[in-house]
C-alpha cells in the first residue's frame, strides 16, 4: 500500500513509499479505505516540529473515505459505508464529555502515541492518531463518522478539520453578533472558513488580513467586505472603527506576533479568538494592567469550540442550503504522487486547500 511519509522531524519533503501496512485493526477498530484529503497547516506544522508529533509518521488527518471493514462490536458502521475521518473523537464519558465541552477530550489524543503503520524498517506512527496521506488507514470507531452519500469525498475531508475549526470559531466560540466588525488575520481555509462564519452571523464589517493577493482577493468573494495586508490593518482599523478597534478579531496563523497585533486591534471589551496552533516555546505577552483596564476576552478556539459531530451536521445542512461554500476552498488537487507539490503550494500560501486525491 502506499503513503506519504516523514522520516525524521524536521524535513520539509515527504517520501512516497508503496510498501507501508495499516495496523491495530480488531475490536472497536475499522479499516478505511481513504478516497480524498486535505492538506492542513497543522501537518506543516508536525513536519517542522511545532506541534509535537513521533516520527516516523504518516501526516494528515482531515480524510474522507468509505469502511472497508469494520472490529468485533462495531454496530453503527458496514463495509461500504460514506465516512469523514474525526482526528478528535470525544470519547462520551470523561469529565469534559459530561460537561458537554467534547472537542476538549482527550481519548483522541492518546491515540497519537500507538504506531498506525507498520514497514520493514519498523513501526510508522499517524499523525494525531489517523495519517490520511495513505490509501487505508485504521482507527477507532468513533473516528469515522457517517456522512451522507450526497456529500463529495473531498468536501467531506474538508469538513473533518479546517471547515469545521474556522466555521466554529465565529458560530460556537465567538458567538458573533450581528452588525458587528470583524477582522480575520490568517486567510487560508481555516480564515476563510471563519470569514464564512462571520457572515452567517450577520456581521456588518469583516476585514481580511493576509499578506498573499490570492488570499485576499478570495476572502472577498467568500464574504469579506475589505481586505487588506498586514501593513494596511491600521489604516482598516481607523476608516472601520474610527481607531477603536473591531469587535472581534480571530488569529488563524498561531504565532504570538500576530496574537499580539490581533490583541491590539481589538477594541476594549471586545472579543480575541486564538483559531491558529502554535508552538509550545511561543509565549504572547501581556500586561497585567492592559488585562484588567481594557477587559478584552481572549478566547482560544479547540476544533471550532462545540460537539463535533453537531458541527459535521450543521455544516452539512449549511452546505445543502447553499449558505456556505465549500467547494471554491478547493484550488488545487494533486495525487498522492504529487504531495510535495501540495507542501509548497501550502507553503507559498497560492492554495487555500489543496485536496489529495488517492
Amino acid at each position: 500500500m502506499r503513503a506519504a511519509v516523514q522520516h525524521e522531524i524536521g524535513q520539509d519533503k515527504l517520501d512516497v513509499v508503496d510498501d507501508i501496512e495499516a495496523v491495530g485493526f480488531g475490536p472497536g477498530r475499522v479499516r478505511i479505505r481513504v478516497r480524498a484529503t486535505g492538506l492542513c497547516h497543522s501537518d506543516l506544522s508536525a513536519m517542522s516540529g511545532v506541534l509535537p508529533q513521533p516520527a516516523p509518521f504518516v501526516p494528515g488527518h482531515e480524510g474522507a473515505g468509505e469502511i472497508l471493514e469494520v472490529g468485533e462490536g462495531v454496530t453503527h458502521l458496514k463495509p461500504g459505508d460514506r465516512v469523514v475521518v474525526c482526528w478528535l473523537p470525544a470519547c462520551g464519558s470523561c469529565p469534559a464529555c459530561k460537561r458537554g465541552q467534547s472537542q476538549l477530550c482527550l481519548a483522541g489524543f492518546m491515540n497519537a502515541g500507538t504506531p498506525n503503520f507498520k514497514r520493514p524498517a519498523g513501526d510508522v506512527f499517524g499523525f494525531a492518531g489517523t495519517g490520511t496521506f495513505t490509501e487505508e488507514v485504521v482507527v477507532d470507531a468513533a473516528s469515522a463518522v457517517p456522512i451522507p452519500d450526497d456529500v463529495p469525498f473531498d468536501i467531506a475531508a474538508l469538513i473533518g478539520c479546517g471547515v469545521t475549526t474556522g466555521l466554529g470559531a465565529a458560530l460556537n466560540t465567538a458567538d458573533v453578533e450581528a452588525g458587528s466588525s470583524v477582522a480575520v488575520i490568517g486567510c487560508g481555509g481555516v480564515g476563510i472558513s471563519a470569514i464564512q462564519g462571520a457572515r452567517l452571523k450577520g456581521a456588518a464589517e469583516i476585514v481580511a488580513v493576509d499578506p498573499v493577493d490570492s488570499r485576499r482577493e478570495a476572502a472577498l468573494k467568500f464574504g469579506a467586505t475589505k481586505a487588506v495586508s498586514p501593513d494596511e490593518l491600521p489604516d482598516a482599523k481607523q476608516q472601520i472603527t474610527g481607531g477603536e478597534g473591531f469587535d472581534y478579531v480571530f488569529e488563524v496563523v498561531g504565532r504570538s506576533a500576530t496574537a499580539r497585533t490581533a490583541y491590539e486591534n481589538t477594541r476594549r471589551g471586545g472579543t480575541l479568538v486564538i483559531v491558529g496552533v502554535g508552538a509550545m516555546d511561543d509565549f504572547l505577552q501581556l500586561n497585567m494592567f492592559e488585562l484588567f483596564f481594557d477587559e478584552k476576552r481572549i478566547l482560544p478556539s479547540m476544533y471550532g469550540g462545540g460537539d463535533v459531530l453537531r458541527s459535521y451536521e450543521r455544516t452539512v445542512a449549511l452546505w445543502r442550503a447553499g449558505r456556505i461554500d465549500l467547494e471554491s476552498l478547493i484550488t488545487h488537487r494533486v495525487p498522492l504522487a504529487g504531495i510535495n507539490e501540495a507542501l509548497d503550494q501550502m507553503r507559498t500560501g497560492v492554495a487555500l486547500r489543496t485536496c489529495i486525491e488517492m
